[in-house]
């Protein structure tokens, strides 16, 4: 997949690179011709450089049987959300009358805004409409299966009452209460999995780490490891005892985290032993569960489990002025390319400062599940497709079972797929059960006639093969 770089456009302060922001490949829309393996020119699709997508680890000393257990809510959901929110939304994306380029989130950072300044953030952050019912709602309805929320970001902030520091929510903010505990409640009424985003390495507040220069002498003042040992050890202890069972601890930007303060945090099985991590923990990414490409598809499967993550417009925390939005037919295709290669995504929403998701991208959501209401059997529970991606879409495998995965409809109401290994006799439009397709063999190829005229689906329509 062709891969364009996010446009930084005005900088403020020093000059700052797209790697130093620690700023991901973005898979340009426009750039893919719906599903198929070529480019919107005709151009053979480019090889995607997974930037996060090494093989992970695993848990060590854990058998085969005890990880696929553990594994397998998480390889049969196949799609989440994902909530990056904070103090840093009262900004909007601007710093003394001007807009601030890249991800919302970075803000402090990339305008070199000054601890004691950005603190007053806090006292603005008043999310008196923050419905976490609805929220889980929200994502049940788009048919996501699970939902990773910022517990602490790069910024410091804890959503939730630490008792190591008073930089959090209960006690910096006019809101003063816990942001966690009513949404975690609210997920398992809806029998959503959730989890916890933790930037365990990089702290703008406490001490911790920063991907840029560290641009206030009152950053300087603790030690990055001193940092470790009394706020981040600590506050993962506070999140994994907390709230019951949690589902995934999601950490970010490791850093400077080699081995020996990743092990700081090999109390988390101990604590939570069904817990899912991602394998942003420690530098070179060599431990957790799941590989975790950053707003990019791969371009084949990567022979391990793996999740893409991904803004649903230009920002993943809310700036008013980002009109970036994916439709959704774009994000449809992303998630059938996406679990055709054996892999999970995880859809971001950015709350505004009042704690509503806003409202374009409900409306994208809600589109997303009409369409899995409809398809959803061909996403839960498969397997990476069995052959390469054809021209007109897509393959995802269930067992003896295939869907094929169509984006680029037939006009002529005949398409040919690949049968090599299965023994099809009836074809099923998932949009029209009733509608009758003709089947005919021949070596390791079907035809199937007699679609209809016009796509039942305008995104991806989908074809059961049994």
């Amino acid at each position: 997949m062709k891969l364009l770089t996010l446009a930084l456009g005005m900088t403020i302060g020093t000059s700052i690179s797209s790697a130093e922001q620690g700023l991901a490949l973005v898979a340009e829309s426009p750039a893919m011709s719906k599903l198929s393996g070529k480019t919107s020119s005709g151009k053979k699709q480019v090889k995607a450089k997974t930037k996060h997508g090494k093989a992970p680890a695993g848990r060590p000393g854990e058998s085969a049987e005890a990880r696929n257990a553990r594994m397998k809510w998480w390889r049969e959901a196949r799609f989440g959300m994902f909530i990056h929110w904070g103090p840093s939304v009262v900004l909007d994306g601007a710093y003394k009358g001007k807009k601030v380029p890249g991800f919302s989130e970075w803000i402090m950072a990339k305008a070199e805004i000054p601890i004691a300044e950005y603190k007053e953030c806090a006292k603005q952050f008043n999310p008196v409409k923050y419905d976490p019912e609805a929220w889980a709602q929200i994502a049940k309805n788009a048919g996501m299966k699970y939902m990773v929320i910022t517990a602490k970001h790069h910024d410091g902030f804890a959503m939730f009452d630490s008792a190591v520091t008073d930089w959090d929510v209960v006690d910096a903010t006019p809101y003063g209460k816990d942001l966690l505990k009513p949404l975690v409640e609210a997920c398992r009424k809806q029998d959503v999995k959730i989890g916890f985003y933790y930037s365990q390495s990089q702290d703008w507040c406490n001490g911790g780490e920063s991907r840029l220069k560290k641009w206030d002498p009152a950053q300087k003042n603790i030690s990055n490891d001193e940092y470790l040992k009394t706020i981040a050890v600590p506050q993962v202890r506070e999140l994994l005892t907390g709230y019951g069972d949690l589902d995934m601890l999601w950490w970010d930007t490791p850093g400077k985290m080699v081995a020996e303060r990743a092990e700081l945090f090999n109390f988390v099985p101990e604590l939570q032993p069904s817990i899912i991590e991602n394998n942003r923990l420690q530098r070179g990414k060599v431990k957790g569960d799941f590989g975790t490409p950053e707003n990019e598809i791969p371009d084949s499967a990567l022979g391990f489990d793996w999740e893409t993550c991904m803004t649903l417009n230009g920002s993943w925390g809310y700036k008013s002025y980002d009109k970036k939005w994916k439709s959704s037919d774009k994000v449809i295709q992303n998630l059938v390319g996406i679990v055709s290669m054996g892999g999970n995504y995880l859809l971001n929403v950015g709350p505004t400062a009042e704690g509503e998701i806003p409202p374009a991208s409900v409306k994208i959501l809600d589109e997303i599940g009409a369409w899995m209401k409809v398809n959803s059997e061909a996403i839960y529970g498969t397997t990476t497709s069995p052959f390469e991606a054809p021209e007109w879409g897509r393959y995802i495998r269930k067992g003896n079972t295939l869907y094929a995965c169509v984006s680029a409809w037939p006009a002529d109401g005949t398409l040919s797929v690949s049968s090599k290994g299965f023994s099809f006799t009836k074809a099923t439009l998932l949009a029209d059960p009733d509608a009758a397709i003709n089947l005919e063999a021949k070596g390791e190829t079907l035809t199937l006639t007699g679609l209809p005229e016009k796509a039942p689906d305008q995104s991806v329509t989908v074809i059961r093969l049994k």
